[in-house]
């Protein structure tokens, strides 16, 4: 099972964006999942997160400017961006707790390879 994440690139500040995370290979559905970035010197830190059931949580520098969702197929998950801000720069990750059915049915912890994210002011 492989995460793909993509949709970065290059915003003026103010403006939007939306990373999509596909999952693919073996998966039967992913279960907590969520963004992470990180920025030039920085750790890389949670963004936001949800689970199946539909919960969300949001880091307080992104709350009411960025959105997490799922499809519903539980195979990819995406964030939109909004009102974006030079401190959004970064390389954003998805990480996603995920079913595997083979070699038989199991939870592994994966992670994508980022997407990358500039701000212009």
């Amino acid at each position: 099972v492989q995460l793909q994440a993509s949709g970065g690139g290059s915003v003026q500040a103010g403006g939007s964006l939306r990373l999509s995370c596909v999952a693919s290979g073996t998966l039967l559905r992913m279960n907590y999942a969520g963004w992470y970035r990180q920025g030039p010197g920085n750790r890389r830190e949670l963004v936001a997160d949800t689970t199946p059931g539909g919960a969300t949580n949001y880091a307080d520098s992104v709350k009411g400017r960025f959105t997490i969702s799922r499809n519903s197929a539980n195979t990819a998950l995406y964030l939109d961006m909004g009102a974006v801000k030079p401190d959004d720069a970064g390389v954003y990750y998805c990480n996603a707790d995920v079913v595997d059915s083979w070699p038989k049915p199991r939870q592994i912890n994966i992670w994508g390879r980022g997407t990358l994210v500039t701000v212009s002011s």
